[in-house]
């Protein structure tokens, strides 16, 4: 696999470091996109950076076809509408976390969720001091299962006099230290209390998956996917 990364932060150079001899070239987030064109164009690209390279890499998908692994959060509404637009034309892979193990957390909100009607659901993540954004995207993620599956509505925190309406979902974010990441879903029944929970101890879970992802994506048509593709497949 000859793959591109966007991006050189901490996890650009964490997933350049794992993929080894797999990696085609780094771009970094100030390149331009002729920095792709380098002896051939790789074979899929992996974006491990922030939302404002995404024209660039739109334009050169476009122009290309070359499959892209999308591993950034934080995109605007029309941001996210332009990768949908790209996966007419090329394989497009997009997920608010790589850890095969928050896929597989997800997956069984979606099954757990309607086998235990009328419990509380609660959603607690926590990260490190200097994740700007809450709820996390990967919260956000299970908010939506546990949604589809009850039509409850989103309580995000709670603050003063509120007592808990009995269709709403909890969502609490917690920051500090150097956490990188835990994920909770709380099923809270008449003296019973199920936990779903997930603990992330290195980013190199993140990039692991994203390589998953791209040696998967390079071989599929255009379309749009995710790591549930990548996991179960048709039968997801």
């Amino acid at each position: 696999m000859k793959a591109a990364v966007v991006g050189y932060g901490a996890m650009g150079k964490i997933l350049s470091e794992m993929l080894g001899d797999d990696l085609f070239l780094n771009v970094a987030p100030e390149c331009e996109h002729k920095n792709f064109d380098k002896v051939e164009k790789p074979e899929v690209i992996i974006d491990f950076s922030n939302p404002a390279n995404l024209d660039m890499i739109y334009d050169y998908v476009k122009a290309t076809k070359t499959p892209v692994v999308f591993a950034t959060t934080g995109y605007t509404p029309e941001q996210l509408a332009k990768i949908d637009e790209l996966s007419k034309v090329a394989p497009v892979l997009r997920s608010a976390n790589f850890s095969l193990g928050v896929i597989v957390l997800n997956r069984l909100v979606k099954e757990v969720t309607p086998l235990l009607e009328g419990y509380d659901i609660e959603i607690v993540e926590a990260h490190h001091n200097k994740k700007v954004d809450a709820p996390s995207g990967t919260a956000k993620m299970l908010l939506k299962s546990a949604q589809d599956a009850t039509g409850y509505d989103a309580k995000p925190g709670r603050d003063g006099y509120c007592p808990r309406a009995k269709n709403e979902i909890g969502v609490h974010a917690v920051r500090g230290g150097t956490i990188v990441g835990e994920h909770e879903v709380m099923y809270c029944g008449t003296d019973e209390v199920i936990t779903l929970k997930h603990s992330a101890q290195s980013k190199k879970i993140f990039a692991n998956g994203a390589i998953k992802a791209a040696k998967w994506l390079k071989d599929q048509k255009p379309g749009f996917y995710d790591m549930e593709d990548v996991l179960f497949g048709a039968n997801k």
